[in-house]
């Protein structure tokens, strides 16, 4: 009766109002109610063998082979982010297979540690996608560095001398590349001392496609082409650099060949950096960065209820901001983020119906402000100015939805904290915007 019951509820589940006819309960059954039995033995029967057997199987680790495969594929993916993503992956295994195949009838090692896949971007000027090639790139980070290990802090920093224009237009050129926005100013400083400057004359060849690629270039003048071979057409123009923009950022990344030709067609002069000296630089000055974060996050009392792995979300989410007596965040304005002050002291104001600014709080190292606006939905219902120089960490408005949910609760407890100190200051909490 039992195994009847759980075998007709497993019907019922699976085929919804058709599940009375099938079992009998209709006064035109579809199936016997004696084959019905038959069935629900012979279910329970497999159901025991699949048990036992799972039981008893032997436990499989997971190739490295593979993961390094899926790892590199997802990467290909959110680099490249196809639209049919069934395709892109039918597309890129299958390269992957006829590069084996012919690397295999010309008695070359198959591509599995080297890279051949090209990858061309540009932020200033997008330019047509080269044809895609679909072999395996070789990640920089793969490269031996640990900046744990690394204990040369005061090392000898390399600086190329420039004049002021020309860091100024290094920093616009560079300060929209995804690879430099996580700098703070002093990181930024240290990347542009870097760079060293190549000159080049018409009919130079600055990079060539199918090279390695080693170098990030920034223009400072000139005028260069662009060229990509393709199937069915070599040294095909896709486009042109007059004065300005920078290519080869990718290099930094990954150890590959170039995606395309740039040749200058005036004489001109660009700015590089290799990519050990990018390696050397950021990867170091994000991992101390990143313990940094940590250290001024676990600090923080709302952060408690995170977990260590969440937190390490939160560190990699937040962008270095710095101010010096000015004003952060304007009362009135939409909201577009959150900060947690990792040097300094800001002070809290707020302007009741046309007023002057009234001061009703100070801010110091390890304290956060601006969630209120993105908890309620509502304008800034206060300004927020530094105190001297101000180190923060900002948080935009999708990482906080997206990392702080476990925090709402905390903090919507701390908008009576706010409707205090309005009493305090103003003889009420009746502050427009405040809730």
């Amino acid at each position: 009766e039992l195994t009847a019951a759980v075998c007709a509820s497993s019907v019922r589940c699976c085929l919804g109002p058709e599940s009375d006819r099938v079992l009998g309960a209709t006064s035109r059954p579809l199936l016997p109610r004696w084959w019905l039995w038959w069935w629900c033995l012979l279910c329970l029967c497999a159901a025991d063998a699949l048990l036992l057997s799972v039981m008893n199987r032997p436990r499989y680790d997971v190739p490295p082979e593979l993961t390094n495969l899926l790892l590199e594929f997802t990467v290909n993916v959110m680099i490249e982010r196809p639209s049919d993503l069934v395709e892109y992956a039918a597309r890129y295994f299958s390269g992957l297979r006829d590069e084996r195949q012919r690397s295999a009838s010309s008695g070359r090692p198959p591509a599995i540690a080297e890279n051949d896949e090209a990858i061309y971007s540009d932020e200033d000027e997008p330019m047509p996608n080269p044809p895609a090639r679909f072999s395996r790139r070789k990640s920089v980070f793969a490269e031996h560095y640990d900046p744990a290990e690394d204990e040369d802090d005061e090392g000898a920093k390399v600086v190329h001398p420039k004049s002021d224009e020309q860091r100024e237009k290094l920093s616009q050129a560079v300060k929209n590349i995804l690879l430099f926005k996580s700098l703070d100013v002093p990181q930024m400083q240290e990347v542009i001392d870097a760079m060293f400057e190549r000159k080049v004359k018409p009919g130079d060849v600055v990079i060539k496609q199918g090279d390695d690629g080693d170098n990030f270039y920034v223009i400072a003048s000139g005028t260069y082409e662009i060229f990509v071979n393709t199937d069915r057409e070599q040294d095909k123009l896709v486009g042109k650099y007059e004065g300005s923009g920078s290519f080869g950022e990718l290099a930094l990344m990954y150890n590959m060949p170039r995606a395309a030709t740039i040749k200058a067609v005036t004489e001109g002069a660009l700015w590089a950096m290799n990519r050990q000296t990018f390696r050397r630089i950021v990867l170091k000055s994000a991992f101390k960065k990143r313990k940094e974060y940590e250290n001024l996050l676990e600090k923080v009392p709302m952060l408690k209820s995170l977990n260590s792995y969440e937190r390490m979300n939160l560190c990699d989410a937040l962008m270095p901001r710095s101010y010096k007596d000015e004003l952060i965040i304007k009362q009135g304005d939409d909201a577009d983020g959150m900060y947690f002050i990792e040097d300094g002291t800001v002070r809290i104001c707020v302007k009741k119906d046309g007023g002057n600014e009234t001061e009703v709080s100070r801010i110091s190292k390890g304290g956060y402000f601006g969630e209120l606006a993105l908890l309620t939905k509502k304008p800034r219902a206060a300004s927020v100015y530094a105190v001297g120089a101000v180190k923060l960490a900002f948080l935009d408005v999708s990482a906080f939805e997206r990392l702080l949910g476990p925090c709402k609760e905390i903090m919507m407890r701390n908008i009576d904290q706010y409707e205090e100190q309005m009493i305090q200051a103003f003889g009420s909490k009746d502050v427009k915007d405040l809730r």
